[in-house]
């Protein structure tokens, strides 16, 4: 076998032990000596071929330590509303999701605050948690102005999440969003998987139309698994 199809071989056999789930974030690979061995190729093969798989963010490279499975990492734009199963799947893996929170009650000072009126009397307080080959992704933590949608109160969301739900059934005239850096207290240390006080990314998004609220949703990654990204062109003279 060519030395190029060895190549070709082992990134797909490593891919294939990513994608399958076999090999979780944070598996060290076989060292080059070790996979070279397997392969009867040289290490230079070896290397080039990891050098792919790193290029395309499935695995870490670490001088010394070796050849590690990347923890899922993926981006969206600022603007952009987006379903979160969209961005797991772009990174090859497997989605899902578990509702963790379905309360329906009055609303209370902060909930209006959030959704930025002081007319809402009922919401739906929804907390799910997003899952990438079985792992914690991102938590949501959501409310749903029932005056304004109330099919949500009775939507199970077992079988679709409520981000999307909410995309094919409610329209929305205008979104705003907030970006911050948190630590994860202890609620969101336990639902990701996350030591107390380690860094997430939140972005907080209200929705509205024509001037009545929709939802406000907290999305909390933590801080090695998400980044946004925004694009700019320049501005016309005056």
């Amino acid at each position: 076998m060519s030395q190029a199809t060895l190549h070709q071989r082992i990134v797909s056999d490593v891919e294939a032990n990513i994608l399958s789930g076999r090999w979780r974030p944070g598996h060290r690979l076989p060292f080059e000596v070790d996979l070279a061995g397997q392969y009867a190729c040289s290490r230079m093969t070896v290397n080039k071929a990891l050098n792919v798989l790193a290029r395309t963010g499935l695995i870490e490279r670490r001088r010394k330590s070796g050849s590690f499975v990347a923890k899922p990492h993926s981006q969206s734009a600022v603007l952009e509303i987006r379903d979160i199963r969209a961005d797991v799947v772009a990174l090859g893996l497997e989605y899902g999701f578990e509702l963790l929170l379905r309360n329906k009650r009055r609303a209370s000072l902060e909930d209006k605050a959030r959704l930025g009126a002081d007319n809402v009397a009922m919401v739906l307080e929804l907390e799910v948690c997003h899952l990438a080959q079985g792992k914690p992704f991102c938590c949501e933590q959501r409310i749903i102005a029932l005056d304004t949608v109330p099919d949500a109160e009775s939507e199970s969301f077992a079988k679709i999440a409520p981000g999307p739900w909410l995309i094919e059934r409610v329209p929305w005239s205008s979104a705003q969003h907030v970006i911050r850096a948190v630590g994860a207290d202890a609620r969101l240390a336990a639902v990701l998987r996350l030591k107390e006080g380690e860094p997430c990314l939140c972005v907080e998004r209200k929705t509205m139309l024509e001037g009545s609220p929709v939802t406000h949703v907290r999305l909390v990654w933590p801080a090695d698994r998400h980044e946004l990204v925004a694009q700019f062109e320049p501005a016309a003279n005056p």
